[in-house]
């Protein structure tokens, strides 16, 4: 009986493979380590036997052995010494590729141990006859300034570099340029200041701005992305440089790839700011209007990209696009995402000459099954409305035909919009608020029925049942969210201002209900207001609830001024995808020097905001109606921080060491006497005995909320916050 051989591992038999004596064995079984490695198997402790395999003529398996390298020579640091001697040898090779290759693999490699052999080769490849081996050297000096950036400007790299922009390859030309400009973002970074007198500081000369436009339409498309937004960076000097670098750039609008058009039109906005020839401004945003057109051709993805970028150029000139708004219309296979920001740009590009075809359009996309995009619809109907005032009515009549639909999302979404409308034209389109009250058992969500009371509020004095209507809302008060329980509020309060003969009853419900059951604390706080707004002067309180208020707009951008300026020059950028500046979402995982000194200012701002509370704490309580001063000797407003900070809670407060902030407030200011006086005159303020309290509501007797509630229940020790 024959004994089998115990099974070896399959790292065991690639093992044997790469120490075979026969050459295609030893390229398979490097191509079943590649293979191993791709998958995510552990095939590190191979690393010696594929480091034989380097030194051959073989340009399929250099490159498959070169690539383990890579891979792991994090890992195995001690070993990749053993190979610098091929690495030097290819960089000598006959062959461009060989040399190229080696090169990159070294720049790749990224171990401390086998930076200082990369010197050397490295000023050979940079000095090569072939252009491939020097563009390929030009980004590996990029990558050896990231690792040892002395080591780059000691042995002259950044000069050689310089000297390449006047090469005569193209690509040579572009790559350098790109080169540049990462080791200027990477110097620049830890120092804000473009300082000249920093060797890694790319500064564009007028010389270099020619060799740059020369060599910009004969490059590859990655090529003239790094030209273009190198070109951004220059600053003309008169405004006819502008006009001939816009002029140049030009061209680039025709390419297929939609990353050089982006680019192209970043250079163009950016210097179109200095050029002064109106024609010449007109031309030029003429020319920018058809690639961004076919740019809507694009898989979604991209064409959400593009969309973005459009929405940013129109911010800045409205007239890009005018003539174009067919070309945003929705497809029916379009994602929610791409339809969301098509609207966007529709409703900016509404005009008096084409309105009636964008409502035509969202007219037939409310009746869509995607709920999101029916609701954008609605809304962008009520924002064409409030930009165009001769659309307004055509709009509204759009916005009744779909409440008659009688679909509950469409009519709530509609009665939200038809709330804006009032806003901004109020007493124009009274004759729809009874469609809109009959519908008012559709409504369900809290932002609908917040907009159907303010429209009962606010026309109260013409509906002749809104005691009726409002009367729904009070009677399920405690049912309903916060936000329409405020709004319930202000709206019974501007019912009894206007008819206060038929509307005592609801007023007092409402009043009684808020302060006595309801669990929030603005509820409460502005029922209370209201009740002493009503009880001490009807007249101010007609002049604070029935204020008069200035009709809403839309505003024209999204972004601050000096934000939309920044973020045109990042165009073809995710700042420009997300309209935010790239230090708001890049870089958190470092804290330099100006995070230590932004954590300092943020302590002195909380002393202030500390300072600034006992300040006004002192001055004055909002809710504080009687005449009663502190104590004396006590001191107030900014002499009281002098003695705060002596106390525990208050040092561990400031110093940003406290345990739980909210303890030690409740610490600081729970225990000033000061606050015990308050809580007292708080108690008297509020308390039913109070004659100015039922002064104003004669007519329908005392107040039963307040009566319920004796002054001995506001007692200053469970006051916690000292708010009264």
């Amino acid at each position: 009986m024959s004994i089998r051989a115990p099974r070896k591992g399959e790292n065991y038999e690639l093992s044997v493979d790469l120490n075979s004596e026969y050459r295609d064995k030893r390229k398979d079984a490097i191509k079943r380590v590649i293979a191993s490695m791709t998958v995510g198997k552990d095939v590190s402790g191979l690393f010696p036997d594929v480091l034989k395999n380097m030194q051959t003529d073989d340009l399929e398996q250099k490159k498959l052995v070169y690539l383990y390298l890579m891979n792991y020579a994090k890992t195995q640091p001690e070993l990749v010494i053993l190979a610098v001697n091929t690495f030097v040898k290819d960089s000598e090779d006959p062959n461009p590729l060989v040399r190229a290759l080696a090169i990159r693999t070294m720049g790749c490699l990224r171990a401390e141990k086998i930076i200082d052999y990369l010197c050397d080769p490295l000023q050979r490849a940079l000095r090569d006859d072939n252009p491939y081996v020097r563009k390929t050297a030009a980004l590996c000096v990029a990558k050896l300034y990231d690792l040892k950036p002395e080591l780059v400007i000691e042995n002259g790299f950044l000069d050689r570099l310089r000297d390449m922009i006047s090469d005569s390859n193209p690509m040579v030309v572009a790559n350098t340029v790109a080169a540049l400009t990462d080791i200027h973002i990477s110097a620049t970074s830890n120092q804000p200041s473009d300082s000249t007198s920093d060797p890694a500081v790319f500064s564009i000369t007028s010389t270099i701005l020619n060799k740059l436009l020369i060599a910009l339409n004969e490059c590859s498309e990655w090529g003239r992305v790094a030209i273009l937004n190198a070109l951004a960076r220059y600053d003309a000097q008169d405004d006819k440089e502008s006009e001939h670098i816009c002029e140049r750039v030009v061209p680039q609008f025709q390419h297929v790839n939609g990353s050089v058009v982006l680019a192209a039109m970043k250079v163009i906005m950016i210097h179109i700011r200095n050029v002064r020839r109106d024609d010449l401004v007109k031309q030029l945003i003429r020319k920018m209007a058809p690639p961004l057109v076919t740019l809507l051709s694009s898989p979604p993805e991209v064409q959400w990209v593009a969309l973005r970028n459009i929405n940013l150029l129109l911010q800045k000139r409205s007239d890009l696009l005018s003539n174009e708004m067919r070309v945003f219309f929705c497809k029916y296979n379009d994602p929610l995402y791409v339809k969301i920001e098509k609207l966007d740009i529709m409703v900016r590009l509404a005009s008096d000459s084409n309105v009636d075809a964008l409502l035509s359009e969202l007219k037939e996309y409310s009746s869509e099954v995607d709920v999101d995009f029916v609701r954008k619809s609605i809304k962008a109907i009520g924002q064409t409305a409030i930009l165009i005032e001769s659309a307004a009515e055509r709009c509204v009549n759009v916005l009744l035909e779909l409440i008659n639909t009688r679909v509950s999302y469409v009519v709530q979404e509609a009665v939200v919009v038809m709330k804006d409308i009032f806003r901004k034209y109020p007493s124009t389109y009274e004759g729809v608020i009874p469609t809109l009250c009959a519908n008012l058992e559709e409504l369900d969500e809290p932002e609908a029925k917040t907009s159907l009371i303010w429209i009962i509020g606010e026309y109260a004095d013409k509906i002749d049942n809104a005691d009726e209507l409002l009367g729904i809302f009070v009677d399920s008060f405690i049912e309903e969210s916060y936000q329409v329980q405020l709004q319930t509020l202000t709206a019974v309060v501007k019912l009894f201002l206007k008819k206060p003969d038929s509307s005592q009853g609801v007023v007092q419900r409402v009043l009684n209900t808020a302060t006595k059951d309801c669990d929030s604390p603005d509820v409460r706080d502005r029922a209370y207001i209201y009740w002493r707004l009503l009880s001490t002067d009807p007249g101010a309180a007609k002049a604070v609830v029935l204020a008069h208020r200035p009709p809403i707009s839309i505003p024209r951008t999204t972004v601050s001024p000096a934000l939309l300026e920044e973020l045109l020059g990042e165009i073809s950028s995710l700042a420009s995808v997300y309209h935010k500046p790239a230090q708001t979402f890049v870089g958190h995982g470092r804290v330099g020097a100006d995070s230590v000194q932004r954590i300092g200012l943020e302590i002195s701002d909380a002393q202030k905001a500390l300072q600034t509370v006992v300040a006004g704490q002192q001055a004055e309580n909002l809710l504080d109606f009687g005449d009663d001063s502190a104590q004396d000797g006590q001191p107030s407003g900014l002499a009281a921080t002098q003695i705060l900070p002596s106390t525990p809670a208050a040092a561990n407060f400031l110093s940003g060491t406290s345990t739980n902030p909210l303890d030690d407030l409740v610490s600081i200011f729970g225990g000033m006497e000061t606050m015990e006086t308050g809580a007292g005159s708080m108690s008297t303020a509020l308390s039913p005995t109070t004659t100015s309290m039922s002064s104003p509501f004669e007519g329908f007797g005392e107040s039963p909320a307040l009566s319920s509630q004796p002054a001995q229940n506001a007692q200053p020790q469970e006051d916690l916050l000292g708010l009264f």
